[in-house]
């Protein structure tokens, strides 16, 4: 089969499109014909090295860690899933093996695919949909009466989180361009700020919790713009000692390690009395069936910028890496 191989770490010309053999189905997992996939900034933040210190798989791997698809074959054990079946699911990220025409992937870290989304855009909505999920609901505990700030709004997970912060009965403000200004407020965000002309630290509304998607200097800031006591949640600034502990399940050397690297972050936030997390979210296979719930009652929108063929796979990530993209970028695989 065709897959996109990492054989080693540095840039673009560290990857290739090459046959590598098709894999099978153990005891618990599903062998999946992928329709489609997703890009994600791990995808190339992996390629380049940067989370060596978290995952490092033996090389060469089949990158990639979210897809859609149809269920081909069964391993042991598998009740709630059959062949023909189709779904989408969250690799396991230090397996990884998504962008390929076949990919595994454990049935619990599976769901069945929404019914009224093309299977091959459904390949874009995993990672990014458990990620807002998972920090909104269970980090922020965003809920009705809850003011969440949302940095970014405009990229692939700032637009389902935009949604899913209104289904779960938010208030919410979310910063963005003039080009992605429309595209927030028609998903439902109450507020926006335009980055551009506005800086955040200039801000004087104080929100119950944030979520940020940018890190850097606008990371820094939202620390200001929280009550003390309440939580700034990142996925792109520095991990911290819980991160390791609880969303990585590791002890040992990591813990301290992330705890140097994140003193000066978490610093920040202790000058303003707010609590930082950097979360790595976790594959769910129930997470991803109350998303396909979502998307098939007219709740949640998947916005797909640009859908690339497989073919073309490294200018899709190389598009993904210029920051243009609203939305998700979507690889498709096969016409499913």
């Amino acid at each position: 089969m065709t897959a996109l191989q990492l054989v080693g770490y540095g840039g673009p010309d560290r990857t290739r499109l090459t046959e590598v053999p098709r894999p099978s189905p153990g005891p618990g997992e599903l062998l999946v014909q992928v329709a489609g996939f997703g890009l994600n900034p791990v995808d190339f933040k992996t390629r380049d090295g940067k989370l060596k210190t978290i995952y490092r798989p033996p090389l060469p791997v089949v990158l990639g860690n979210e897809f859609s698809g149809v269920v081909q074959a069964v391993g042991d054990d598998v009740t709630a899933f059959a062949v023909g079946d189709r779904v989408m699911a969250r690799v396991d990220k230090e397996r990884m093996g998504a962008f390929a025409e076949w990919a595994v992937v454990a049935a619990e870290h599976a769901a069945r695919a929404p019914r009224s989304l093309p299977l091959v855009d459904a390949g874009g909505l995993p990672l990014a949909g458990l990620t807002a999920l998972q920090a909104l609901r269970d980090v922020l505990g965003v809920g009705p009466g809850f003011h969440v700030l949302i940095t970014g709004g405009a990229g692939g997970v700032g637009t389902l989180a935009i949604q899913i912060a209104k289904i779960l009965g938010a208030e919410v403000t979310t910063t963005a361009s003039p080009r992605g200004r429309a595209l927030v407020e028609r998903l439902g965000a109450d507020h926006v700020i335009d980055y551009t002309t506005t800086a955040l630290s200039s801000v004087s509304e104080r929100f119950d919790g944030v979520f940020d998607l940018i890190g850097g200097d606008t990371l820094t800031d939202c620390f200001g713009l929280v009550p003390p006591g309440a939580t700034v949640v990142s996925v792109s600034g520095m991990p911290e000692p819980r991160t390791a502990r609880e969303d990585l399940g590791r002890g040992g050397l990591l813990p301290l390690l992330f705890w140097f690297a994140s003193w000066s972050t978490r610093r920040a936030a202790a000058r303003h009395g707010a609590t930082y997390h950097y979360m790595f979210m976790h594959p769910s296979g129930a997470g991803l069936a109350e998303l396909a719930a979502w998307v098939d009652e007219g709740r949640l929108e998947l916005v797909v910028d640009q859908r690339f063929p497989f073919a073309e796979t490294l200018d899709a990530i190389a598009y993904l890496e210029s920051g243009r993209a609203k939305g998700k970028v979507v690889v498709a695989v096969t016409d499913g």
